[in-house]
C-alpha cells in the first residue's frame, strides 16, 4: 500500500512557495485526490479479507526470519519502521513488524540475537519505494561504509553529492529563512566585509568559537560555507552523536545529517587525523555545556583549561579563526535547566540513565565539558531575530611550532583565541543594536515590497 502519489505532491504543493490563492487551490485539490484514492483503495484494491491474509503471511515470514536471527553475526544496519498509521503496513529487509490488535501501533521483533553494535535506522518514509529516501546516504550516515576492517571517519568519509546537500540544505530551509544569517569575516589586513572572503581557502584551518543553544548555529553556517566558497565544515562532534556506550532510550539515528556533513567523533587520534589531512575544522571548546547552557549564561564561555589543540594546530601549521555568533537570545530562552530538573525525581531519574547510556569525552577533558549531564532545557520561544555570525583575522601558527611546545607560549595563544571569541561576541551585541531588520517582521515587511528574493539591509560595518 503506498500514498507516496498524491500525498507527496500535495507535501510539494506546500513547500514550493507559489503564490497563496494558488496554494490553497492546488492544497484543495491535491486532498480531493487523496480522499478519492483512499476510497478506493479500501473498497476495491484492498478487502478485509486481502488484508487479514497478508498479515497472517507476514507475522508467519517474520516468525520464520526471527527464530534465525542468532545467526547474524557481522555488523548489521537494520532499516526500520517502529511506528504504523492506520492501515500502511511496510516490510522492507530485516523490518519485523507485529502487529497490535487494534492495527495502530507496531513494535520492532525482539533483536536480542542480533549483534550488540547492529545500528538501527529508523525513518517515516517507505525505503524503497519513495524517491525521497536514498539508500546510499543512510550507509554513509550509519558509518557504515569502509575500505578495511574497521571504520575511519576521516580515510573512509565521501563528501556530500550535489543532490544529498540540496536535500539537507531544503530540509534547513525554514530554519535558515527564519534566522536570516548575516556572515562576517576579516581580511589578511584587518578589514571587516559582510561574507566568507576573509576564510583561508587552503587549510589546515581551525575554527574555534562559541556554541549557540542546542547548536542551531550549525545548519546556516555550514551551509553558507559549502554555497559560497565550497568548503566543507568537519566539525569535531561529541561522541553522543555516533555511539552509545550501551542500549537504552537515546534515538540512534538523529544525528545521521551531521555524519553525512563530516562531522567526526572528538578525540585527539581523529583531530590529528583532520589537521593531517588539511581540513577545514570545526572545534567547539566548550561543546555540549555550552550548547545545554544553564538559565542566564547565554555568551557565556565554557571553556576548559587545556589548551592542547593550540600545540596540534601548530603542529601541522594550521590557521585558527577565533568567530562567534549572537542571536540566541532574540530566538528563545532557557526556562527549565538542568538544576530545575535534577530537583525532581522523574527528570533525574532519565538524566542519569540517559547519561549512562552515553560514552563519556576523553579522560584528559576536566570539569564542567567532560561530566556533562545529557539532557534538554526547556526554552520559551520568541519572536524570531537574527543571527549575526563574526569571523575573525586568522592567526598563523606555521612556524612556531617549537615555540607553541612550550606549555606557557600555548597557554598565551590559547588565551588570545578566547579573548577574541569574546570580542567577536562584543562587537556583534554592539552592532545589531543598530540593526534596523533585527526583527523578522520588518524583515519580511521589507522583502514584501523589494521582492522575497531580495537582500535584507543590516547595520553598517
Amino acid at each position: 500500500i503506498h500514498l507516496g502519489g498524491p500525498l507527496r505532491m500535495a507535501m510539494d504543493n506546500m513547500v514550493k512557495g507559489v503564490a497563496l490563492q494558488q496554494t490553497v487551490g492546488d492544497l484543495s485539490q491535491d486532498l480531493v485526490a487523496i480522499t478519492s484514492y483512499l476510497s478506493v483503495m479500501v473498497a476495491d484494491i484492498l478487502p478485509r479479507e486481502t488484508f487479514e491474509w497478508k498479515l497472517k503471511i507476514l507475522k508467519s515470514a517474520s516468525g520464520f526470519a526471527n527464530s534465525r536471527l542468532h545467526t547474524v553475526k557481522a555488523q548489521t544496519l537494520l532499516l526500520s519502521r517502529s511506528l504504523l498509521y492506520s492501515t500502511i503496513i511496510h516490510i522492507f529487509y530485516v523490518d519485523f513488524i507485529y502487529f497490535l490488535s487494534n492495527w495502530q501501533y507496531s513494535q520492532k521483533a525482539n533483536h536480542s540475537a542480533v549483534r550488540e553494535d547492529a545500528y538501527r535506522f529508523s525513518n517515516a518514509a517507505y525505503v524503497c519505494q519513495e524517491d525521497g529516501l536514498d539508500v546510499e546516504t543512510i550507509i554513509k550516515g550509519a558509518s557504515f561504509y569502509r575500505r578495511e576492517k574497521f571504520h575511519d571517519y576521516v580515510k573512509d568519509f565521501v563528501p556530500p553529492t550535489p543532490s544529498e546537500f540540496t536535500k539537507i540544505y531544503e530540509s534547513n530551509r525554514l530554519i535558515v529563512a527564519a534566522m536570516s544569517p548575516i556572515m562576517l569575516s576579516t581580511l589578511e589586513d584587518g578589514k571587516i566585509v559582510k561574507g566568507l572572503a576573509g576564510i583561508p581557502s587552503d587549510g589546515p584551518v581551525l575554527f574555534i568559537g562559541y556554541h549557540m543553544l542546542l547548536g542551531l548555529d550549525l545548519a546556516p553556517m555550514v551551509c553558507q560555507f559549502m554555497m559560497e566558497r565550497n568548503i566543507l565544515l568537519r566539525g569535531m562532534a561529541h561522541p553522543l552523536m555516533f555511539f552509545r556506550a550501551k542500549d537504552g532510550d537515546l534515538p540512534e539515528s538523529t544525528f545521521n545529517t551531521v555524519r553525512v556533513m563530516g562531522a567526526i567523533p572528538v578525540t585527539a587520534t581523529n583531530f590529528y587525523k583532520l589537521l593531517s589531512s588539511k581540513s577545514h575544522v570545526l572545534l567547539y571548546p566548550g561543546g555540549m555545556r555550552e550548547a545545554i547552557h544553564m538559565k542566564g549564561e547565554q555568551y557565556k564561555l565554557i571553556w576548559p583549561e587545556q589548551s592542547e589543540f593550540v600545540r596540534m594546530a601548530a603542529r601541522f601549521g594550521a590557521k585558527i579563526v577565533p568567530f562567534a555568533h549572537v542571536g540566541e537570545d532574540d530566538f528563545g530562552e532557557v526556562v527549565f535547566d538542568l538544576n530545575e530538573q535534577m530537583k525532581i525525581p522523574y527528570f533525574k531519574a532519565k538524566i542519569e540513565e540517559y547519561t549512562d547510556e552515553t560514552v563519556r569525552l576523553g579522560t584528559d577533558v576536566e570539569g564542567e565539558v567532560g561530566n556533562q549531564k545529557i539532557h534538554l532545557p526547556w526554552i520559551l520561544p520568541k519572536v524570531p531575530g537574527q543571527l549575526y555570525y563574526y569571523f575573525g583575522k586568522p592567526i598563523e601558527t606555521a612556524g612556531r611550532e617549537k615555540e607553541l611546545m612550550e606549555k606557557e607560549k600555548a597557554r598565551e595563544l590559547y588565551l588570545q583565541i578566547k579573548s577574541g571569541v569574546k570580542n567577536c561576541i562584543v562587537y556583534l551585541k554592539e552592532k545589531r543594536e543598530n540593526n534596523p531588520y533585527r526583527n523578522i517582521l520588518a524583515r519580511v515587511t521589507y522583502q514584501a515590497t523589494h521582492g522575497f528574493t531580495s537582500d535584507v539591509p543590516t547595520f553598517d560595518l
